[in-house]
């Protein structure tokens, strides 16, 4: 049981990181930019942008599974 958690937490931990380069690889100017622009915006933003997220795919995966 728990081989089987992992194995697949190590499948989405892959996936997040082929994710996380797409941008970056097709459009390092771009991606540039943007982690410029991230870096003006406040903390309390970013948190709930971050908490948004996360309750997004929380509930994805409620749906989902």
């Amino acid at each position: 049981m728990h081989s089987e958690l992992w194995h697949q937490l190590l499948i989405g931990f892959c996936l997040m990181l082929v994710m996380e380069g797409i941008l970056p690889f097709l459009y390092p100017q771009r991606w540039r930019n943007l982690v410029h622009q991230l870096a003006l915006v406040s903390d309390r933003a970013l948190r709930i942008t971050g908490f948004v997220s996360m309750m997004a795919g929380v509930i994805l995966l409620y749906i989902f599974n």
